[in-house]
């Protein structure tokens, strides 16, 4: 069947998230001349106020968006029966575009763990700081100064995010560092936009948009890739159609764009393992279950998936406590207006409500009150490697619920919320196409979550860690009993309202088997990604199952790379983001030295 061909490009984009944007606005930067394309599904991001302003970062999450695709993970008896869902960014700048604004950095050790030539630390670091501009503190050596992204705290300060550091140094007697994201600190708490206009500092408005008098530089949205194009196993182009999603009623026949150069697949963790098997690259029991012929037998693709476990609970705030509890109810919209907001950056709509954070490693106290499950975990990858933190967690200024337990629907009053999740966990899961009963494509997506006893056991420490603090915080006014662990009557865990903070030296809540078992209930119950996925089309040796080399080069087939997340071949304590910058930024070099094209 054939198809009407729109055009030739020198490079196509197979998709248009963070890192397709950081890759091909450098590309254009290095070579204006170069015809560059990204499809992307979704839609345009630029200036829309779901998108660069940080208090309707949330929205994007509702569950009538079309801004993120919901995954639907296959039922899982270690999540008591649930279906977990995993939401992945879907618009042009994809989760830079979405998610929470929380900038944070992987230890230096995660890259060097990769076993990738070309990507050690020592050549990705340089990248780093390329990619900054650090708005937090000076001539700090391992930050930038005059990169496109910007990093800040923003210009608005919450006080429950210094009273959580305050009781973290002194009960939790952690030392305070200005910088944990340094590439080896951890252990410490510490302080986390653009800090001059308040607006969210994303790959789309800041590699691509910001090159719009560049004609060679195109974006085609609402674009679904259906495969790419081969001849003789070389990639030659892309066939798509109009996005069902963004454009429901939009003729839905095929078209095909050519590539001259290179096809580079770049739609993120779910998607590019969808593009790959689509094309007939893939392992051969999942493309012949979907009648695709096989041009290359890759099994790996769409295994490796990895995400970090994920937890809330929700406290009651004092009244006088500052939270964003009335910006997320749209209460504060005639004072903090987006006009005042664009004359000033100032206003607490700048803000996500998260300014804190901790990147906790257990003392030996702590690893002695914790699971004993844990215990072979923690000798043979932590224990040995102070830079690794085990989990992260932090204070959101706001209420949050899981969505696999809603409580209320956004309640009255004041609130704070405790956000803690994994940073390595040992389960993994996997991603691929499949035929429906209706005979359209889905997805098969088995998300891990909890299938090692390691992961669920660091998850019940650190509610109970994380609940110390939070009952110790002068704005601390009891828990939303809805919001944890169903604890039996008259336990001495059980939760309610508080006239206030209990003393700094008060004794920890003593927890009891039964205790024990609503707390690793209750994760079961609610436990959800921590949008950070991963992995599915891993950079290692194909006999690895991998999927692309060390130049980003799918295994079996030539002129097609891929680069996003889904390269990463082993986990990265940090919030991704800033992993998918540096994967772009490392991406870009790659190709333009493929090409001959001067990156300096």
């Amino acid at each position: 069947m054939s198809h009407p061909i729109l055009s030739e490009f020198d490079i196509v984009f197979a998709g248009g998230g963070t890192t397709a944007c950081v890759v091909a606005g450098r590309l254009a930067t290095y070579d204006p001349s170069l015809r560059i394309l990204i499809l992307e599904a979704g839609q345009h991001s630029l200036n829309k106020p779901i998108h660069v302003q940080p208090s309707q970062s949330r929205l994007n999450l509702a569950p009538t968006s079309t801004t993120v695709t919901f995954n639907i993970g296959n039922p899982s008896p270690r999540l008591n029966g649930r279906a977990p869902i995993v939401a992945c960014g879907r618009c042009v700048g994809g989760g830079s575009c979405v998610n929470s604004m929380v900038y944070t950095r992987a230890p230096a050790s995660d890259y060097d763990d990769w076993g990738a030539n070309g990507w050690e630390s020592e050549n990705l670091i340089p990248l780093m700081k390329k990619l900054e501009t650090y708005e937090v503190q000076p001539d700090c050596p391992t930050h930038g100064y005059d990169g496109p992204i910007k990093i800040s705290p923003g210009g608005y300060n919450i006080g429950i995010s210094g009273e959580f550091i305050q009781v973290g140094t002194t009960y939790h007697k952690r030392q305070y560092a200005d910088d944990t994201d340094d590439l080896e600190t951890c252990n410490t708490y510490s302080k986390y936009i653009n800090g001059t206009t308040g607006k969210r500092s994303d790959a789309a408005h800041h590699y691509v948009y910001n090159q719009a008098h560049n004609p060679n530089l195109q974006v085609w949205d609402e674009k679904r890739v259906k495969r790419i194009i081969f001849e003789d196993k070389r990639a030659v182009g892309v066939e798509f159609t109009s996005d069902p999603v963004s454009c429901p009623d939009a003729d839905q026949s095929s078209s095909i764009v050519r590539a001259s150069k290179l096809v580079v697949i770049s739609a993120g963790t779910f998607g590019s393992p969808g593009i790959l098997e689509r094309s007939g690259i893939g392992a051969e029991a999942v493309l012949k279950r979907c009648g695709i012929e096989q041009l290359v037998n890759l099994p790996g693709v769409g295994e490796n998936y990895q995400d970090h476990t994920n937890g809330y609970a929700p406290y009651l705030a004092a009244d006088q406590a500052a939270t964003m509890d009335a910006v997320s109810r749209g209460e504060s919209i005639l004072r903090d207006s987006p006009a005042h907001w664009n004359s000033s950056g100032k206003l607490s709509i700048v803000q996500s409500g998260l300014n804190s954070k901790i990147k906790w490693r257990p003392d030996g106290e702590e690893l002695k009150a914790m699971d004993p499950a844990f215990k072979p975990r923690w000798k043979e990858f932590f224990q040995d490697r102070p830079d690794k933190a085990v989990a992260m967690f932090a204070p959101l200024a706001n209420y949050v619920s899981p969505p696999s337990k809603p409580l209320l629907n956004d309640p009255a009053g004041g609130y704070m919320t405790a956000n803690y999740f994994t940073l390595y966990p040992v389960s993994v899961g996997s991603v691929h196409i499949k035929v429906t009963e209706n005979g359209k494509e889905g997805v098969d997506f088995t998300t891990g979550f909890l299938d090692d006893p390691s992961d669920i056991a660091t998850l019940d420490f650190v509610y109970k860690k994380t609940r110390e603090i939070f009952r110790r915080m002068a704005s601390y006014r009891g828990e939303v009993a809805a919001g944890h662990p169903d604890f039996p009557e008259g336990s001495a865990a059980a939760c309610g309202e508080a006239s206030g903070p209990v003393d700094l030296n008060a004794p920890d809540i003593v927890y009891t088997a039964e205790d024990d078992k609503a707390i690793s209930q209750f994760h079961r119950d609610i436990v959800q990604t921590a949008w950070h996925s991963i992995g599915t089309c891993s950079m290692k040796p194909e006999a690895d199952k991998g999927v692309v080399d060390t130049r980003l080069n799918v295994y079996g087939v030539s002129n097609l790379k891929v680069a996003d997340l889904s390269i990463t071949p082993s986990n990265v304590g940090t919030n991704t983001y800033s992993t998918a910058l540096i994967i772009g930024e490392r991406a870009a070099i790659i190709i333009a030295e493929d090409l001959g094209i001067n990156c300096v």
